[in-house]
């Protein structure tokens, strides 16, 4: 795990590629994309089931561990149309009836308010006040009088090592007006960022996330 702070608040960026926010005792996720396997799976594309699991088993390990009074998640927690892959996270949400969880709605969240709303998921506009001077969406945007906290992108930051070693990694990236989170879905893709030399950004490994900025230059 590591820390990044704004605006008096604490931001745990965590290795299963989500944020908790202790002093809000929230947890923010960003493109889950649920029913993406499925889709890929009905155009004949070999994908394994097993990969459907793992959302929904990582979604439970951070709710049974930081107990959070909030789940707000920043866009594309669908893939796209219903498909049974859906269902499953009802029962997750209904075990955890003290939490609440939301949706600030991204490009691929089409399906009808119905199917939200029989899984208690509340949908928030396209923008949401976190706290004061934060906001969620979930495509990034430039907002003069706030930090903007969103997804969409999918960012990864390629790492070299010696003997032209190299290696991809999803990251968290903080810039100076606004920040973008991992995808965490597992089955998602990743896009390489081009950092400014004034920016943070923290590579997601297997069980740590680790600080890989671009040193600070006199």
């Amino acid at each position: 795990m590591a820390a990044y702070h704004l605006n008096n608040l604490e931001f745990r960026l965590l290795p299963e590629r989500a944020v908790y926010v202790p002093k809000l005792k929230s947890l923010i996720i960003s493109d889950v994309h649920f029913g993406k396997i499925n889709h890929f799976r009905k155009a004949g594309i070999a994908v394994p089931m097993a990969a459907n699991h793992a959302n929904l088993e990582i979604l439970v390990k951070l709710l049974m561990v930081y107990k959070p009074e909030r789940v707000i998640f920043i866009g594309d927690l669908a893939h796209s149309h219903y498909n049974a892959e859906w269902e499953t996270l009802g029962p997750v949400i209904s075990h955890f009836s003290s939490c609440s969880f939301e949706l600030v709605p991204g490009n691929h969240d089409i399906m009808s308010a119905t199917q939200y709303q029989k899984h208690n998921i509340v949908v928030h506009p396209p923008e949401l006040n976190l706290a004061a001077g934060i906001l969620l969406t979930h495509e990034p945007l430039e907002r003069d009088k706030a930090y903007v906290i969103s997804g969409h992108v999918h960012p990864a930051v390629s790492l070299s090592g010696r003997g032209r070693q190299s290696i991809t990694l999803p990251c968290f990236w903080f810039g100076k007006s606004q920040a973008i989170l991992p995808a965490f879905g597992v089955f998602t893709g990743m896009k390489i960022i081009l950092p400014e030399p004034t920016d943070k950004v923290f590579a997601v490994l297997e069980n740590e996330v680790m600080d890989v900025s671009l040193p600070a230059t006199v």
